[in-house]
């Protein structure tokens, strides 16, 4: 599949990529009105696989990360990308926290990655 332009760009939870990633293929041939059997062919182990590793390492629903989402933007020193990140991966402790931390400019301090994991267990 080519891609001429880019209209939206948004970073999604594995929850949220595994809903996208449901559409039956019904949906998928009145998509590709063109050539159907080879484009359906394509997508389907793609989309397959995909769905497989998005279904392995779901923790919540796709409402609930969101949420998650939206609290941990609330914190200090926390970017979209990194919030993401931790909603996927949820992590459970201090040094989790930190790995997910590893490649930023700043460290946190105690009450940060505190803060961090109170907001994981509300919604676990």
């Amino acid at each position: 599949m080519i891609v001429k332009e880019i209209i939206n760009e948004t970073i999604l939870t594995l929850p949220e990529a595994n809903e996208m990633l449901k559409i039956t293929r019904g949906e998928v041939k009145k998509v590709h009105e063109g050539d159907v059997e080879e484009e359906e062919e394509e997508i389907r182990y793609e989309r397959r696989k995909a769905f497989e590793h998005t279904t392995k390492f779901t923790n919540l629903d796709s409402e609930k990360s969101r949420a998650l989402i939206n609290d941990l933007l609330q914190l200090e020193k926390m970017k979209e990308e990194i919030a993401v990140r931790i909603a996927d991966l949820l992590p459970k402790s201090k040094n989790e926290v930190r790995a997910i931390y590893a490649k930023e400019r700043f460290t946190l301090t105690e009450a940060n990655v505190d803060a961090i994991l109170d907001c994981i267990a509300e919604y676990e």
